[in-house]
């Protein structure tokens, strides 16, 4: 009987769940075993699918409509914006991929733990930490870490891994054997070793993970936007099969996804993929499920794997990531938000949280993004010390931040983000 493979316990770290079964005679014995490779690389094919596929057309389209929306969001948000929204949405990023892995840590809560404010319980804080180790690896693929490598090269998968490890609290970097209750320490940035099962699912063994990383870096490597947003969808689901990591796959899977549509659908960091499978997480598991499923005959492509169900799920995926950008151009519409600005410091006037010609000034900022004090000055027709206390007041409410003696540029943090991008995070939490 072939084995049935459940990605679900892959995708979505469980690591209680996690076993290196080395305690009876039978499991020695498949630990020995796994010392040798025993899966020819082709065991994870097709990592594509084929162009002669009936069901190429369909996501090849979704893939075109990918960049070309992408695109269209990016040129929407004006240049001296786009660093001030791409905080959020790293934050927002950030909640929703830990999300997906039962780890709930508030954008807001984050923001806290950065400057220095951790929750009293100890699990908490240590989630807030979780949460600033995702932000920080992000950063730095944001920031084109990554270099000339492709986010699929596994030294590249295996630096983001241990950029993510180094930041992680002690009780977060522990995975335990069920059947021993023994605890052993994540190895970080090192490929698993030993016979691992997760679930009722088995790997692949763990001296066939490199050659298995370099098979699918030199298939994934390609030329070509269409390609390579087709290739982010193929190997979200194929990297998380393989397991490469004892740990953390979930969240390291998603780093690459983000890291691959920065570079093949031009998204700069404005829209996140993993909003969306948060959000139809039910949908994000089964269909992970049913890619996992072996061949159904001739008719289903040429490899190990379905075909059929591989490209189910880059439809999924695809769809999704077109869900999410089209989300995230109503927010970006340049009148919309600089109304929502607006109103946000309309009120907070009305509120004596802000001084008179707060409004003003936002919507000045909104537009081009940022204003001189000089300016500020002669449009609300106060004397220098007028101008200086109703934007110290913005400052104060990280609506705006100096850049020199004169000029301040527009800012945001996770609690304006409620107001300003409604929906982006869920609302504040109570308490």
């Amino acid at each position: 009987m072939e084995t049935v493979f459940n990605p679900l316990s892959i995708i979505f770290e469980k690591p209680d769940m996690v076993s290196t079964k080395r305690n009876d005679g039978r499991n020695e014995a498949r630990n020995e075993m796994a010392k040798v490779s025993l899966e020819p690389i082709t065991f994870c094919e097709p990592l594509m699918v084929a162009e002669d596929s009936p069901h190429f057309g369909e996501i090849n389209e979704l893939a075109t409509l990918v960049i070309g929306e992408s695109m269209a969001l990016t040129a929407s948000v004006r240049e001296t914006l786009r660093p001030v929204f791409t905080d959020i949405v790293r934050a927002a990023n950030c909640y929703y991929s830990n999300l997906i892995e039962g780890h709930d840590t508030h954008p807001i809560s984050t923001e806290r733990a950065l400057k220095g404010d951790f929750e009293v319980d100890p699990k908490k804080g240590d989630l807030q930490l979780e949460a600033m180790a995702h932000i920080e690896v992000q950063r730095w693929i944001d920031g084109d870490g990554l270099g000339s490598r492709h986010p699929m090269d596994p030294e590249a998968i295996c630096e983001m891994h241990q950029r993510f490890c180094k930041n992680l609290p002690e009780s977060l970097l522990l995975v335990t054997d069920p059947e021993t209750g023994e605890k052993r320490k994540i190895q970080p940035g090192r490929l698993r070793e030993g016979f691992v099962q997760v679930g009722t699912h088995v790997p692949v063994s763990a001296p066939a993970l490199p050659s298995f990383l370099d098979h699918m870096h030199r298939r994934y490597n390609v030329a070509g936007k269409n390609t390579g947003v087709l290739s982010s969808a193929y190997a979200h689901h194929r990297l998380a099969w393989v397991h490469p990591f004892e740990d953390l796959n979930g969240r390291v899977t998603r780093m690459v996804s983000h890291a691959m549509l920065l570079r093949s659908a031009g998204s700069e960091g404005l829209w996140s993929v993993s909003r969306a499978l948060a959000l139809d997480s039910e949908g994000y598991k089964r269909q992970l499920a049913a890619a996992d499923e072996r061949r159904r005959g001739d008719r289903d492509g040429r490899g190990n794997l379905s075909e059929e169900r591989l490209a189910s799920f880059a439809r999924f995926f695809l769809t999704t990531c077109l869900n999410q950008i089209g989300f995230m151009r109503g927010l970006f519409e340049p009148e919309a938000l600089t109304d929502r600005i607006v109103e946000w410091a309309a009120r907070g006037v009305s509120e004596k949280r802000l001084r008179k010609g707060s409004d003003v000034v936002m919507k000045i900022a909104a537009i081009q993004g940022d204003i001189d004090r000089r300016m500020a000055e002669t449009i609300l027709s106060v004397s220098d010390r007028g101008a200086r206390n109703v934007i110290s007041d913005l400052v104060k409410a990280s609506a705006l931040a100096p850049t020199d003696a004169h000029v301040y540029k527009l800012s945001m943090n996770s609690e304006l983000a409620l107001d300003w991008m409604p929906g982006l995070i869920p609302p504040k939490p109570v308490g």
